[in-house]
């Protein structure tokens, strides 16, 4: 399960550095300076990043039971800038005091 983790951390840390130069460079670039390279080039990127965001997140959620409303909002969080950054943080958060129950030889 750990692995599951690792890669949904990893993958969210890729997708939320992705938003954030697509929303804070392309998106001024293209519509005021009317240079739509950035967009063009880190868009589509982004776009296939966050579906493997989904796939490590729905894997992730399937291994740690979370309910689906949860999943869903993880997943949605990958849409908002800086909200992946946060939940990824929440996420791994909530994880080390399950993992370390776990380690326990109690």
């Amino acid at each position: 399960m750990q692995g599951a983790l690792t890669r949904y951390r990893i993958i969210a840390w890729i997708v939320g550095v992705c938003l954030l130069a697509l929303v804070v460079v392309g998106m001024p670039l293209k519509y005021l300076a009317d240079n739509p390279v950035v967009v063009a080039a880190v868009g589509p990127a982004h776009g296939f990043l966050f579906m493997i965001y989904l796939v490590a997140t729905f894997d992730l959620s399937r291994r740690a039971h979370w309910p689906f409303g949860r999943m869903l909002l993880v997943m949605l969080s990958g849409t908002i800038p800086f909200l992946s950054f946060w939940a990824e943080r929440k996420v791994s958060r909530d994880w080390v005091p399950a993992a370390e129950l776990a380690k326990s030889p109690v």
